[in-house]
């Protein structure tokens, strides 16, 4: 099976192509992946390359495809898996594989998000990193690879208590949490999943040094939703004050932070989280650095005779992502607040490499269909192109200027209505046009100047094509005929014949019909 997939081959070195799938083993699973969220660790990748501990050293030579957080399809299913799942299920997937270094979308040839369709190996399906559910978005199981690292991080954390050695896990119930550059997309992802944790906190501070984001942090989370959880929720923007250390002390009454996430890998940033903790208090630095001598001053003293704690957490567990797909599915926690962006695969490379200046939070690829990456509160800017954008525009601006199960269902159907696909090859053998501005019409499919379409394949372009309204036309091809640019995949030169043919028949037609009517209006004129 032929598949378009992005993939790594070294340092800066990301290519959208297409090639083919090796046939499935009888202990894999083929996939057709949906959506994938773009993850910063993606990038941290890209600017690694064989570096980065998880990509394997002769990647130049067996690329591997990129994108970790995804979801999708079972499509077909090897003999030592068909007692456990069937083709048509959704599936999830967590990426973080115990006791192994390897992982989906650094390690693997044929498994990653950022492509069509891909292979899971045994080693995922044994140790229990694929599995299905039935949800009615796609996304949400997409983003609930980095909630389940929010999760993880709320249990990770630990306190003690006095006169037992005894660790109790996860943050302090009714303590004070203060999550340091929270209002990301993984800060609010962390937000959302306190308001409902079992430990639920007294309070929840989180500070940004950006108005705006503090802003749209509110729209989505305000401090009223919170408080109908039974939490106060504070917005701190600490380059507005003079003493932002004071400050935040203050709101604890002088006592400190039982837990403090810092979600920013900054060194004065640490050392603050540090002096703020309360007795007992846990620190736990959530955000990856790339430098591997990173390095922050730390209070020993209060170490030794205040119990302060220091930690890090990095991935979730299966069932930290289980529990995110499941608390989404039931309104617990809403997932969609870490999505800002949505696009096609064609816009993923160029998003992938310059993601720490593309602003706004998560980043929501769809594979199968090909869109720039927008940001979701600029829909209605793609509407002078495809109108259809106004209503998905609409939709959002419903929910808060969320994406929604609604949204995705839209934008899928969208898309699966503009797109023409080879009958006997099945979907996946068509390759997307970007766009007709003008078109040869070789025969009678109803497309429009303007409308998105598919190219059919050049293996099929002698067959019956199923479009747009489901009816059965003969062979066609639809080409940009006033710029003669080129695509398909760079294959204009396989298709001039058909469309040079298809031309020479048109402007032979049209100038008879000139030369009749010529002829007509000579005769009548006499």
């Amino acid at each position: 099976m032929k598949t378009r997939a992005i993939r790594l081959y070294g340092v800066d070195d990301i290519r959208l192509e297409e090639f083919e799938l090796p046939e499935i083993a009888d202990d894999e699973i083929l996939v057709k992946v949906v959506s994938d969220s773009i993850c910063m660790s993606t990038w941290k990748t890209v600017k690694q390359g064989a570096k980065h501990k998880r990509v394997p050293d002769d990647v130049h030579e067996n690329p591997v495809i990129i994108g970790h957080e995804f979801a999708g399809d079972i499509i077909q299913v090897g003999k030592k898996w068909q007692d456990r799942v069937q083709p048509g299920q959704k599936f999830a997937q967590q990426p973080a594989i115990s006791g192994h270094m390897e992982s989906p979308g650094y390690s693997y040839q044929w498994c990653g998000g950022d492509t069509e369709y891909c292979i899971f190996p045994n080693d995922i399906i044994e140790a229990g990193c694929l599995w299905t559910y039935d949800g009615d978005a796609y996304f949400a199981s997409s983003v609930a690879e980095p909630v389940s690292c929010c999760i993880g991080g709320y249990h990770t954390n630990y306190h003690t208590k006095p006169g037992s050695y005894e660790h109790v896990m996860g943050t302090k119930e009714g303590g004070s949490i203060l999550i340091l550059g929270g209002c990301g997309p993984m800060g609010l992802g962390a937000i959302s999943y306190g308001l409902t944790f079992e430990n639920k906190p007294k309070r929840i501070v989180v500070t940004e040094i950006s108005d705006a984001r503090i802003a749209r942090a509110r729209e989505v989370i305000s401090e009223k939703e919170a408080a109908r959880h039974g939490v106060e929720l504070v917005y701190v923007n600490t380059a507005s004050l003079e003493d932002p250390e004071k400050h935040l002390m203050d709101l604890t009454e002088g006592k400190g932070y039982d837990d403090v996430f810092v979600y920013i890998p900054n060194a004065a940033v640490c050392e603050m989280g540090n002096r703020l903790l309360a007795y007992d208090g846990c620190m736990n630095l959530f955000a990856g650095p790339t430098n591997a001598e990173f390095s922050a001053t730390v209070n020993l003293y209060d170490s030794h005779y205040s119990r302060t704690k220091i930690i890090g957490s990095t991935g979730g567990t299966i069932d930290d992502m289980k529990e995110a797909i499941e608390k989404n599915a039931d309104g617990r926690i809403e997932s969609a607040v870490m999505i800002t962006h949505v696009g096609g695969l064609d816009s993923a490379v160029e998003v992938t490499k310059d993601l720490p200046n593309v602003p706004g939070g998560k980043k929501l690829v769809y594979t199968h269909i090909n869109m720039p990456m927008t940001a979701i509160e600029d829909l209605d800017s793609l509407a002078d192109k495809d109108t259809f954008f106004l209503e998905l525009d609409k939709v959002c601006r419903e929910n808060r200027g969320l994406w929604s199960a609604k949204a995705e269902r839209m934008l899928l159907e969208h898309f699966a209505e503009t797109a023409a696909w080879c009958r006997a090859c099945g979907p996946g053998r068509s390759r997307p046009l970007t766009r007709v501005y003008t078109y040869v019409r070789i025969s009678r499919i109803p497309a429009q100047k303007g409308q998105r379409i598919s190219a059919v394949p050049l293996s099929c372009v002698c067959r019956a094509v199923p479009f747009a309204s489901g009816s059965l036309h003969t062979p066609a091809l639809l080409v940009e005929d006033r710029k003669r640019q080129t695509f398909y995949n760079g294959c204009m030169d396989k298709y001039e014949g058909k469309t040079e043919s298809g031309r020479s028949r048109w402007m032979a037609l049209t100038a008879l019909v000139l030369v009749i009517a010529i002829v007509v209006v000579y005769v009548l004129s006499w």
